[in-house]
Parts: C-alpha cells; structure tokens; sequence
C-alpha cells in the first residue's frame, strides 16, 4: 500500500530535521500524519502545509500556531529548528534520561 501524501511529506520533514541533528518520530491516523519533535513540540501534517506551536496569545486564551508548505520541507526544518532551540532551554532532558543516553 502506498504511503498517504501526509505520511510522505512528514517524513520528508523528518529526514530534514535529521541534517539538523534532530531526531523525530513519525505517526499517522485520522488524514494527518505527526512528527514528535520535542516536548510541546508536535508538527501535524495534512498532506498540504505542516504546523506546529509557537506561543500562547494570552489575550485571546489560546495557542499561536506556524505553519509551512510541505513543498518546502527543507525550510520547514530549518524554521521548526528555531522552535526546537527554544524549547530545549526552556525543557531540557531529566538528568535520568540524560544519564542514560552518555
């Protein structure tokens, strides 16, 4: 069976972010395909665009969301690198996962 257009270009995301030096996970289900980035960071797929949260807008009370052509996955790595960059600072690894990943 052949691969759905949103699995497909997830995991063309995913293989972007890998020349990033990040690793990924890739679901599908539903019409849309997930790469698991990071903690609070999931970048949804349909197929057509990627995106992914950026913020939260107090004022309105809800998330902010960026979002990206899946023509470009290249430049949807690199601008889902600045997020991940965020949220590395701001969550890093427990030190009982980073124990065990030296």
């Amino acid at each position: 069976m052949k691969p759905s257009a949103e699995v497909i270009a997830a995991k063309e995301l995913q293989e972007a972010l890998e020349t990033h030096g990040i690793a990924s996970d890739v679901h599908d289900g539903y019409g849309l395909a997930l790469v698991s980035v990071w903690v609070g960071l999931v970048v949804w797929c349909d197929g057509a665009r990627f995106w992914w949260r950026t913020g939260w807008d107090a004022r309105r009370g809800r998330f902010v969301y960026a979002w990206h052509s899946v023509t470009e996955p290249d430049r949807a790595a690199r601008r889902v690198t600045f997020r991940y960059r965020e949220l590395r600072e701001t969550h890093p690894l427990s030190e009982l996962i980073a124990e065990s990943m030296s």
